[in-house]
């Protein structure tokens, strides 16, 4: 796991918090709940491409 993928899953899990936490307000704004999902959707979109994407060999160095 890469340190981009490791932040993008925390900001996924932070996100799905504030979209639990305004969904159960009494009157939840459907606007920001909208606006939530995309965000969630849009992270979870680039996390997928990121798993699909090949794996980067490391750089090695040849001894002289």
């Amino acid at each position: 796991m890469t340190l981009s993928s490791f932040r993008l899953m925390q900001y996924h899990q932070k996100i799905d918090r504030e979209l639990r936490v305004e969904i159960n307000r009494r009157w939840p704004d459907v606007f920001r709940v909208q606006k939530l999902k995309r965000l969630k959707l849009a992270i979870k979109d680039r996390l997928e491409s990121i798993a699909k994407a090949p794996m980067r060999r490391p750089l090695r160095l040849n001894k002289i």
